[in-house]
């Protein structure tokens, strides 16, 4: 159970780290952290979860990364599943957390909650089609970077800065389209809490990621060779 406690906690860090940053530092007026923050956040939370459990679980600490990892041949098939329900646990009793801090003012409005989406529920208005090949590319691009920076002849020890800055360039991208995903758990960790809009449009949260994926671990798998 020890790699599965290890992804629950991970993802909890990332979804309360990253998210915690959006809901409540993103948009304070003049002391924001605006978009960078928010992106470096998400990236720290990776870096700093890397160094603490990538010995026990390889800290996936997101459902597309463990099923790209799986596709390209790292992964058991037999923890695909337990990684993905120990990652969706913690990203979930993350969001609860944070849902009791945001709520724990007079007047507080969670807004949207740093829920993802599409169309009218995107930051700046983005369509569905937009949305979705944004997830994608950019999940893929994750895989590809993960699957090289953990490969056996990469250099050691730099693997969690590698990743870690990955996840803050797709932020930089990415948040004005979808609030960035590229993670279902994080998607649904806040969806819930939201209910509505959140939960119709989490589908695309789910598929485009895991799409991305794998693509990513296919396109690594056939430029690297065997390791």
């Amino acid at each position: 159970m020890n790699k599965y406690m290890a992804e629950l906690i991970g993802t909890f860090w990332l979804v309360l780290g990253g998210c915690g940053s959006a809901v409540l530092a993103a948009g304070i007026p003049d002391l924001g952290i605006g978009y960078l923050g928010v992106a470096l956040a998400f990236g720290l939370t990776v870096v700093t979860m890397a160094f603490a459990i990538g010995h026990i679980s390889g800290c996936h600490l997101n459902p597309a990364v463990t099923v790209g990892l799986w596709v390209g041949g790292r992964h058991d098939t037999k923890d695909v599943i337990p990684y993905i329900v120990a990652q969706v646990i913690g990203g979930i009793i993350a969001g609860g957390v944070l849902y009791i801090i945001a709520t724990g003012k007079a007047g507080a409005d969670i807004g949207g909650f740093a829920t993802n989406g599409y169309g009218e529920h995107s930051p700046h208005g983005y369509s569905m089609l937009a949305a979705l090949v944004t997830e994608i590319v950019l999940t893929a691009v994750f895989l590809f970077v993960i699957m090289g920076a953990t490969d056996k002849r990469a250099p050691a020890g730099l693997a969690p800065l590698a990743i870690g800055l990955c996840l803050t360039l797709i932020h930089l991208i990415s948040i004005p389209v979808t609030n960035t995903s590229v993670n279902p758990a994080r998607s649904t960790a806040v969806a819930v809490y939201v209910g509505d809009y959140a939960l119709s449009q989490l589908w695309l949260f789910w598929v485009a990621p895991i799409i991305g994926g794998i693509i990513g671990a296919i396109v690594y798998k056939a430029v690297a060779g065997k390791e």
